[in-house]
């Protein structure tokens, strides 16, 4: 049954895809902020197929700790659930994400419309370099701006891998940080089709005050972030020690 149910899903889930992307290019002539609209309505519309067709529910805690406006966000990647998911929780999201995205025709457009901060990982320092200037412009406009910091998704329970970038962003940038925990790799796995049902829980933590050496930033981030994700895991484990094992056994 979960397997018919995921089948059922990823179908459900590319076609509402190219719907909503065909959508984005009738409104690649209005503002930016309609864009992030369809947007948000997108990643609504993912959640809900999610639930309805695989009993996959989400749980948010911690929306309380999200200051208002101008932010930094640094969150757990486990799986491609977080790339639509966090963007329905924020007022003017903004990613961070590589450069070969916007290449992709009509999706890149998109993107490029909805202000997402491409990144080109080949320029080295000029890449960092446009990266702090777009991310500062990006909160000047009292945006969110989401940074995945381990640069891509990380399984369940491996041993996390916390890139440095994310450092002169927060020292170049008088914004605070909100560190983000997450156990969706659980329902959601990568690199696999099934979609488990059960209660994905994201968590935001205390924000980070800006201003911190950036070794004490650095530390507190990942420490922040594995402990509350450690915890999110072991939560999930009691209620479904069976998916658990399986999901982190095969990563």
């Amino acid at each position: 049954m979960i397997a018919f149910r995921s089948i059922v899903f990823n179908v459900l889930f590319y076609l509402n895809l190219v719907l909503h992307v065909l959508l984005a290019t009738l409104i690649l002539p209005l503002p930016r902020r309609a864009m992030i609209a369809l947007a948000k309505f997108w990643g609504r519309s993912c959640l809900w197929l999610a639930r309805t067709v695989c009993g996959l529910k989400v749980e948010w805690r911690g929306l309380d700790k999200i200051p208002s406006g101008a932010a930094l966000i640094a969150a757990k990647h486990q799986s491609a659930w977080d790339t639509f998911a966090l963007m329905t929780v924020f007022d003017d999201p903004t990613y961070i994400l590589k450069r070969e995205l916007t290449w992709i025709p009509l999706f890149g457009w998109g993107l490029i419309k909805g202000g997402m901060i491409a990144v080109d990982r080949s320029a080295g320092k000029e890449a960092l370099a446009g990266l702090t200037a777009h991310t500062r412009a990006a909160l000047g406009e009292r945006r969110q701006v989401i940074i995945f910091p381990e640069g891509t998704r990380r399984a369940p329970g491996a041993e996390p891998d916390y890139k440095l970038g994310v450092v002169p962003l927060y020292a170049a940038c008088d914004a605070p940080c909100v560190p983000v925990a997450l156990n969706s790799g659980l329902f959601w796995p990568r690199r696999r089709f099934l979609r488990y049902p059960g209660t994905v829980i994201v968590e935001f933590l205390d924000p980070i005050p800006a201003g911190l050496p950036r070794a004490k930033f650095f530390r507190r981030l990942q420490d922040d972030i594995e402990t509350a994700t450690a915890r999110l895991i072991s939560e999930a484990e009691r209620a479904n020690p069976q998916l658990v094992k399986r999901v982190v056994t095969a990563a």
